[in-house]
C-alpha cells in the first residue's frame, strides 16, 4: 500500500519541479532577450548622446561592479527573510523595466543611470532565484536543472541582439529598438508571476540530502570560491576578444558578432551536456570544463581564423560551465536554508574577480598579447588543483 502511494507522489513532485525549472528558464529567455538585446546597443547609443568611450567603459564597469556587490546583501536578505519570491520579483521588475525606459533617455547621464539600475535589478534577483531553482533541481539533478535553465537563457541571449540588429537595419532609431524591448520584458514578468502562482513555496520541492550545517559555510565552500574566482579572473571577456579580432583583422566587422553567436550556441548545448554529466560525476565535470576554458585564450589570441573559431567554441563551453555546473556545485555544498547567501557570495566573488581580471587582461593586452594569454591560462589552471582536492573529498566537509 505504501509503495502505491509514494511512487505517484514522487512522480508528481518531479513533474512539478520540471515545470517550475522550465517556467524560470522561459523567464530568463525573455529576460535575456530584453537586457542582452539592450547591452548589444548601449555603447553606440550612449555615443549618440555625447558620451565618450571612457564614459561608456566606466558606466559598464560600474554597473557590473555594483551589481555583483549587491548580490551579497540580497542573498543574505533572502535567507534571513525567507521572502525569495518577493526579492526575485522586485529584482526582475527593476532589471527589465529599466531597459525600455532607455527609449526616453534624452542625455547620456539619464541613460547611464538606467543602465546601472538594470544591473542592480539583476543583482537583487539572482541569488534568491538561484536558491529557488536549486530547490526544484534537487528533484531532477542539480546539473540537469541548472543546465536546462542556462540553455533556455542562452536562446534569449542570442535572439535579443539578433532581433535588434534586424530592427535597426530596417527601421533605424535606438528609441524604437529600446521601446520594442518592452514586449519581451512584459512576457518575462508575466511568466514569472505564473511561476509564482503555480509554485508559491519552491522549498517544498527540495528533496536534496542534508548538507552538514555549521555556524558558517563549510571549508570546501570557501576553497571552491577561491577556485571559481581564479577561473573568473582568467576568463577573457568577449569585449577584449572582439577588440583583438578587430585590431588584427582576423575577422571582418560583420563576422565578429556572428562568432559571438556561435559561442552562445555552443554555450546552450554545452550547458545541457555538462549538466547531465555533473549529475553523474559531480565536480569532475567542472574540472574538465576549466581545462577546456583555459585552452580558449591561446587559440583565440595566438592563432588564425580556424584557431579563433575553435577557441570561441571552447570559450562557449567555459561560459556554459560558469552559468550551469559551477552554480550547481553550490547546491551540494550549502544547506538549503543558506543557499541565498551561498549563491550571493559566489556571484559576488566570481564577478569581482572577473571584473578585476578583465581590467588586468586589457592592460596586459596593450603591453603584450603573449602576456595576456599567459595570465589567462595560468589563473584558470591554478584553479585545477583546488577543484581536484574538492573532488577527492566529495562527501566530506
Amino acid at each position: 500500500m505504501s509503495e502505491t502511494v509514494t511512487a505517484p507522489t514522487k512522480d508528481s513532485g518531479r513533474r512539478k519541479a520540471v515545470r517550475f525549472i522550465i517556467l524560470i528558464g522561459i523567464v530568463s529567455l525573455f529576460g535575456d532577450m530584453t537586457y542582452e538585446g539592450a547591452r548589444s546597443i548601449n555603447g553606440p547609443f550612449m555615443a549618440t548622446l555625447g558620451a565618450s568611450a571612457t564614459v561608456v567603459g566606466i558606466v559598464a564597469g560600474l554597473g557590473e561592479f555594483i551589481g555583483y556587490g549587491l548580490r551579497l546583501g540580497s542573498g543574505f536578505l533572502a535567507d534571513r527573510s525567507q521572502r525569495y519570491w518577493a526579492i526575485t520579483i522586485s529584482g526582475y521588475l527593476l532589471n527589465l523595466l529599466a531597459v525600455p525606459l532607455l527609449a526616453l533617455a534624452g542625455n547620456w547621464q539619464t541613460a547611464a543611470v538606467l543602465i546601472v539600475l538594470e544591473r542592480m535589478g539583476r543583482a537583487i534577483r539572482s541569488p534568491a532565484r538561484d536558491a529557488m531553482l536549486s530547490n526544484a533541481a534537487s528533484q531532477t539533478g542539480q546539473g540537469w536543472g541548472f543546465g536546462l535553465h542556462e540553455a533556455l537563457d542562452q536562446i534569449g541571449a542570442v535572439t535579443g541582439p539578433a532581433v535588434l540588429a534586424v530592427v535597426l537595419t530596417f527601421h533605424g532609431g535606438y528609441s524604437t529598438a529600446y521601446a520594442l524591448l518592452l514586449i519581451p520584458a512584459l512576457c518575462s514578468i508575466g511568466v514569472l508571476l505564473t511561476a509564482r502562482a503555480q509554485v508559491p513555496h519552491p522549498s517544498d520541492l527540495d528533496i536534496s540530502l542534508p548538507v552538514a550545517s555549521a555556524s558558517g559555510q563549510s571549508r570546501k565552500y570557501w576553497w571552491y570560491l577561491a577556485a571559481a574566482s581564479l577561473v573568473g579572473a582568467g576568463f577573457a571577456d568577449y569585449q577584449i576578444i572582439a577588440y583583438h579580432f578587430g585590431k588584427t583583422g582576423i575577422l571582418g566587422p560583420e563576422w565578429i558578432p556572428a562568432l559571438y553567436g556561435l559561442a552562445m550556441a555552443t554555450d546552450a548545448v554545452a550547458a545541457l551536456v555538462l549538466g547531465a554529466w555533473f549529475d553523474r560525476v559531480g565536480i569532475w565535470s567542472v574540472l574538465v570544463a576549466t581545462v577546456i576554458s583555459a585552452a580558449a585564450s591561446p587559440l583565440v589570441f595566438l592563432g588564425g581564423l580556424g584557431a579563433a573559431v575553435a577557441g570561441m567554441a571552447f570559450w562557449g563551453i567555459g561560459m556554459a560551465a560558469q552559468e550551469s555546473v559551477m552554480r550547481a556545485v553550490i547546491s551540494n555544498l550549502v544547506p538549503s536554508e543558506r543557499r541565498g547567501s551561498g549563491f550571493g557570495m559566489f556571484n559576488a566573488c566570481f564577478g569581482t574577480a572577473w571584473f578585476a581580471g578583465s581590467v588586468l587582461l586589457g592592460w596586459l593586452y596593450d603591453q603584450s598579447v603573449f602576456a595576456t594569454v599567459a595570465f589567462s591560462v595560468v589563473a584558470q589552471v591554478a584553479a585545477i588543483p583546488i577543484l581536484f582536492w574538492i573532488a577527492l573529498r566529495d562527501g566530506s566537509p
